[in-house]
């Protein structure tokens, strides 16, 4: 993480975030673990969600946890994974549900890069993670940067639908103003939690309904 990439519609705000002391102590974190082990994603993709989906640009934020622990996997968008990598549990249980919901078309590969292009902001809590070890860049930092993205969304734009799936995200429901916005909480998609309550919770239907309400395009959640 040498010098943010970030998209100049995020930077403007969140450059002074990088002169921050908790960065220089992310950053340090991060060359330690670099030269102990691999981490993902690559350093280019980390800001992926930030520069595929410029702020001004945001209908949609789902948000996850931290990134896939696999080779191949983390690309930068939540839940996401690049051709020709197969969809992990959590992005079935996601498929399964949006075919329930919205008629989805199960599709042979996981890249989200579509929804991204299309305004939904795929934003994990915690950007890096050392390969094989689930929450291993947990409490270092990047929690308070991301917070500071959500509460960016939540003053510079209107009427964003949040999706909040599992504890971990529900906790940032408290930076959004839900007089501005819209939120939609349920279990998390991973297959130990998605049958008690994200399994018919119809949140991509009722996103579509919410941004349709308010005089916006829904989302094609075809992939």
């Amino acid at each position: 993480m040498a010098d943010p990439r970030l998209h100049p519609s995020w930077l403007r705000h969140l450059a002074p975030e990088f002169q921050e002391p908790y960065i220089d102590s992310l950053r340090s974190f991060l060359t330690e673990e670099k030269r102990a082990a691999r981490v993902f994603p690559p350093g280019p993709e980390i800001f992926n969600a930030f520069n595929l989906t410029p702020l001004e640009q945001v209908r949609v934020v789902i948000l996850g946890q931290d990134p896939y622990i696999r080779p191949g996997q983390a690309h930068g968008l939540c839940f996401s994974v690049r051709r020709p990598t197969p969809p992990p549990p959590s992005l079935q249980n996601i498929f399964k549900e949006l075919q329930a919901d919205v008629g989805f078309t199960l599709p042979d590969h996981g890249d989200l890069t579509p929804w991204a292009q299309q305004g939904v902001l795929l934003l994990n809590s915690v950007l890096t993670v050392r390969e094989g070890v689930s929450f291993s860049h947990a409490n270092r930092g990047w929690e308070r940067f991301t917070d500071r993205a959500i509460e960016l969304v939540a003053a510079e734009r209107s009427r964003v639908v949040f999706l909040l799936w599992g504890r971990p995200a529900q906790e940032k429901a408290g930076r959004i103003d839900r007089t501005r916005h819209h939120v939609l909480m349920c279990a998390h998609p991973s297959p130990m939690s998605a049958t008690r309550g994200f399994f018919g919770c119809r949140h991509f239907s009722k996103t579509n309904a919410l941004l349709k309400a308010d005089g916006a395009a829904g989302i094609d959640w075809q992939i």
